[in-house]
């Protein structure tokens, strides 16, 4: 891996993310043509990737670091939508589709991201069916887990969503150790916040609570779970 500023060069199949992603299956010679054709930039913290209402012109694969993808509502406050990460892929639907984003992507904690130019994107998905048919079920998937957010947020009180939110940011982020899982992503309370949609100080008030019931406890902005199944029963996951 060479680095010019602030301009890497990795081939796609010494990706770190590589074998959670969707181009896990790809043969040699399409990710040979992805390398040479793509760019990938090494972002810092606070820097955007793209705006909502903007067209797309590419696909975005997160090599390293993470994003968060959100609206902003009719309050001028973030809606967090989704946290990328390390193989993840953002833009697509907007890229598939033709149509502008209908979300922001924001780093927020730096590491290198790709970009693939829209044409040699979808010269993949016209060439492999298979690739295509993954990427339809990937959207599908996706639009399913939106519709399930927004039942959760009209279903369950804050102090719930704030437990589920917790609960699945260890699966998706944990790291284990001898009796509790941390969870290695950098979210500060305002984003936190943001995801559950609430205000900031709600999240600071329930993760206190929370410590104190020793569900969790706090390493600066970081947070380990130390008791997963107190947090189930907080998210109220199997009805009262």
């Amino acid at each position: 891996m060479v680095n010019t500023k602030n301009n890497i060069r990795i081939h796609c199949s010494l990706c770190p993310g590589r074998d959670h992603s969707l181009f896990s299956e790809l043969p040699r010679e399409e990710l040979d043509m992805l390398s040479s054709r793509k760019t990938c930039i090494h972002y810092k913290k606070g820097q955007t990737l793209f705006y909502e209402e903007t067209r797309p012109m590419g696909l975005f694969c997160i090599n390293s670091g993470k994003v968060k993808v959100y609206k902003i509502n009719s309050d001028g406050k973030e809606q967090i939508l989704k946290l990328g990460k390390t193989g993840d892929f953002l833009g697509y639907r907007a890229l598939i589709s033709e149509e502008f984003y209908n979300s922001s992507a924001t780093v927020i904690e730096e590491g290198a991201i790709c970009y693939i130019p829209k044409s040699d994107f979808l010269e993949i998905l016209q060439k492999n069916p298979v690739f295509f048919q993954k990427m339809a079920k990937k959207v599908a998937h996706d639009l399913g887990t939106m519709e399930r957010q927004l039942m959760t947020i009209a279903q369950k009180s804050v102090r719930e969503r704030l437990a589920t939110t917790l609960l699945m940011l260890k699966e998706t982020y944990g790291m284990d150790g001898e009796e509790s899982v941390l969870i290695d992503i950098t979210l500060s309370r305002e984003d936190l916040a943001n995801i559950i949609g609430t205000a900031t100080e709600t999240v600071i008030r329930l993760l206190s609570d929370f410590k104190s019931q020793k569900l969790i406890s706090l390493q600066g902005k970081k947070i380990k779970v130390l008791d997963s199944k107190g947090l189930i029963r907080e998210a109220d996951f199997y009805g009262r």
